[in-house]
């Protein structure tokens, strides 16, 4: 899901998806454009925008589960 059908969510959607409040998304958005202006410009421009690089990045945690939160399985975290 991109940021311009996230953003009409109801509030707890908007959670539910990604782990925090529409208002708190916006405080991380700002506070990765001041990154942003503070880096060197090298290679190519980003085809995402900063709102959808956030969103899939708190997507992306909110999803992934690793092997420590399932002690059942007798994997090594190393294999």
């Amino acid at each position: 899901m991109n940021y311009e059908r996230a953003k009409k969510l109801k509030h707890d959607e908007f959670k539910r998806l990604c782990g925090v409040t529409p208002q708190t998304f916006s405080q991380m958005v700002k506070l990765v454009e001041n990154q942003e202006k503070l880096k060197k410009k090298t290679g190519r421009p980003s085809k995402l925008s900063l709102e959808n690089q956030v969103l899939m990045t708190l997507e992306y945690l909110r999803e992934y589960r690793t092997y420590w939160e399932h002690p059942t399985f007798a994997v090594s975290k190393n294999a």
